[in-house]
Parts: structure tokens; sequence; C-alpha cells
């Protein structure tokens, strides 16, 4: 059915049927009801390819992921996704998500979206301490809204969690359980949460006149956490706690700690952050930093209807504060007797099963040594 159907059955012209359905303000409130209602009757869909390339607008969003092995697959994306859709879908958006390496691939991607007014604006997500993308988006005074920071002097929307405050959060706890050697295993140096992360542990350390314990980088992974775990654990005097920049990390360290033959929250503490799902059902739970993507997915969403509305990009900055999930990963500090007095090096695994043996254990003991002299024994003729 056409605008043409509806002004012909209601006696009006086909500009005034258009601009009811529009919502111009100078058609009146009794025709725009009686336009709508038709157009509902007779279920009208306009077209809206039309309707944008009247209005010069795309109403549509981009998104480029990150297509790295261990990047695309991260549940932050997937949970980043499931927010940010049903957010936009209300705000009549449509969302167009393209995936491409980091670097020079990314940026046509986003030369793509921008220049060839595919999209209305961008959301991006792990912002870097120096961001080529935000520099661009700047640049070409598009609208757009972070998930995270960068070190960039031009003000632009972001949505954020405190990363120094929630590491610095995490540090402290792990102190007040006794732990004097804490270790963190971060993600790469140019992402701005590891920065930030990186700060607070470091600021809870200096506070508590500890010495900077061990410090690992690596894209966030599970592989990854496991492999700078086992490294951390070969050292003479390995931290008797990790911090971990995301739960991934921390699953992945989980798993050395246990090959070892140790136990989270007993020979060692770890915390992690993001707070996934998997973190509830690891072995132990894994004590986590909450990070509220789907929160932060829709306020992203909401701050760029905001900037398509002719908002001040600077007023749209919001840092929250985080909140601990406390599980069961960490808790006091070992004593030494779990430990080598020099090493530290967790003891063999127990088996559980055998039991004290008084008989065996007799004769597992070494007997006298024999008297060297010539004395002879009771009872005896030398």
């Amino acid at each position: 059915m056409s605008l043409r159907a509806i002004a012909k059955r209601l006696d009006l012209s086909v500009t005034t049927v258009s601009r009811a359905l529009g919502g111009f303000p100078e058609v009146g409130a009794a025709t725009r009801a009686r336009v709508r209602a038709e157009a509902a009757r007779i279920d009208y869909r306009p077209n809206q390819l039309a309707r944008r390339l009247r209005h010069g607008r795309s109403d549509a969003v981009g998104l480029v992921l990150p297509a790295e092995v261990g990047q695309f697959d991260d549940p932050f994306f997937l949970r980043l996704l499931a927010a940010i859709g049903p957010a936009l879908q209300c705000a009549g958006l449509d969302l167009l998500v393209m995936t491409a390496r980091p670097g020079a691939e990314e940026l046509r991607a986003y030369r793509h979206l921008i220049e060839g007014s595919r999209v209305d604006g961008m959301l991006l997500a792990r912002t870097r301490r120096d961001d080529p993308r935000i520099r661009y988006l700047l640049d070409r005074r598009a609208a757009f809204v972070a998930y995270g920071r960068c070190e960039a002097k031009r003000p632009y929307a972001f949505v954020d969690t405190d990363g120094a405050a929630a590491c610095r959060m995490a540090t402290e706890r792990l102190i007040g359980f006794g732990h004097r050697r804490i270790g963190l295993i971060n993600a790469a140096p140019h992402y701005m949460f590891a920065h930030h992360r990186e700060q607070g542990w470091r600021a809870a350390l200096a506070a508590a006149d500890l010495p900077r314990g061990p410090i690992l980088h690596a894209e966030p992974s599970e592989e990854a956490g496991f492999t700078l775990m086992r490294a951390l654990l070969a050292e003479r005097a390995p931290p008797t706690a990790v911090v971990c920049a995301n739960d991934r990390l921390a699953v992945g360290a989980m798993h050395a700690v246990s090959l070892a033959g140790m136990r989270a929250g007993r020979d060692i503490s770890l915390i992690g952050y993001n707070d996934l799902p998997m973190a509830g059902g690891t072995d132990p739970p894994l004590t986590s930093i909450e990070q509220p993507v789907a929160r932060a997915g829709a306020r992203m969403v909401a701050m760029l209807v905001a900037l398509l509305g002719g908002a001040d990009p600077a007023a749209l900055q919001e840092i929250w504060p985080p909140r601990l999930i406390p599980r069961a990963s960490d808790g006091p500090a070992p004593t030494r007797d779990g430990y080598e007095t020099k090493t530290f090096k967790p003891r063999p695994a127990r088996d559980v099963n055998s039991e004290p043996n008084p008989a065996k254990d007799a004769k597992s003991k070494p007997r006298p040594a024999r008297d060297a002299s010539n004395t002879p024994r009771p009872g005896r003729t030398p």
C-alpha cells in the first residue's frame, strides 16, 4: 500500500499524509490521528530508503569488532552486542557490524562507514592509550561514543568503570588478607584499561609501603593467563596473590595453579575482572570486579542518540564506581609451613587416600648408628 492510497481514501493530499506520518507540527492533531489510524488499518510500511534519502540520514550505527584470535570471540564483545542491539531497536536505529584487524585494516573500515555515509554514528570499545580510531572520528566531527577512555585531549562521549579504583580495591583486599607479595597479570600495555588497572595496583601497594610485585602483560585470553601464571610460579619467590586484568586471564591462571598441585584461595589468591558468567562456575568460584556491560551498552546508545540530537560530547562523560564480587578464589595468605623457606615453592600434593600406618612408619625409621668402639655388648663374650 502507498501514501497515495491513504490520501485518496481520506481525501487528503499526498504531502499532508506524508507530513502527518512524519510528525510535522503544521498538521493538526485530528488529521494526524486519522492518517495514522488508516495507516495502521492497511498495515502501511514506509519506504525507509526513500525516507533516509529525504532526511539525509542512514538511521544506522556502526560497530567494528577486532578480527583477531582471542579478541573476536571475547565474551565481553558478545555481551556488549547483546546490550546494544535492543537499545538501538528501541531508538529506531539499525546496527551495522563489521570486523577488521586492528591497524590499517580497521581504519579502512571506519572510513568506509563514515565517509560512505553508511552510518550516522559509531560505537567503539576496548580503547587504546593512543587510539587512532578516536583521532579519526574527532577529525571527521563524527558522532560516536566509546566504552573506555584514551589520552586524547579533545573531549568525546564515553562510559567507563573506574579501573584504577577497582584494582586498588582488589589489591587492598589481598593486603587485608595478609599478602605481602602481590603480582599482576595485565593486558597488553597499549590498552587504556590495562594502564588504569596497573595504576590502581601500584597505588595500593605504595600506600601499604609494600614493594611492587611481579607484573606480566599479554593479550587477554585463557591461554595467556595460563602461560603467565606458570612463569610467576616458577620464580624464586612467587607471589602469594595475583590480580588479573580480566576473568579470561584469571581462568587460565587458575588452571596453571591447579596443575601445580595448588588450590586458588588456599595456596595462592586470585582476583579477576569483568565478572563474566564463567566466574561463578570455576573451581573455586572466582572473586571478580563487576563490569556492568549491559547497563553500559544501553547508556552508550542513549548518549549517541543525544549526540545526534546536537548534545555536547563534553557533557556526556561518565566514570562509574567499581563493585567487587567476593567468592572463594582469594583468602588469607598461606603460612610458611606450606612453602619451602627460601623458594616458596608449593609442596607436592599429598595422596588424600593414604592413612597413617604406625607399623609401617616404625619400620621406615632409621636404625641407630652402631658403636664404632670395641666395647662388648652386654651378655656376649668378647
